[in-house]
């Protein structure tokens, strides 16, 4: 599955545009590779997100194609968070 949309179907990130741009940035990493919006995630590939003020670090438990709401923080498992000091 495609980086983009799996971060939009666990609901990560809201939408698959702002997670393509996210990723064109060079804020996300797999397995620590900067990736691409188009790379493509295995389960129990690790994630590394740059988000504004935190670094979230998340390892992937299951992909699918389309989650309800309830069941997409069972796609990932948080393994940490690092606040990042300005």
């Amino acid at each position: 599955m495609r980086l983009d949309k799996f971060l939009k179907v666990s609901r990560l990130i809201k939408r698959r545009t702002l997670a393509k741009e996210v990723a064109d940035q060079g804020r996300i990493t797999i397995n620590g590779v900067t990736a691409k919006a188009s790379s493509t995630l295995k389960i129990g590939d690790e994630l590394t997100i740059k988000f504004g003020q935190k670094i979230v670090y998340v390892k992937i438990n299951d992909l699918k194609d389309s989650t309800k709401k309830e069941d997409a923080a069972g796609l990932y498992t948080i393994l940490r968070e690092e606040k990042i000091e300005a």
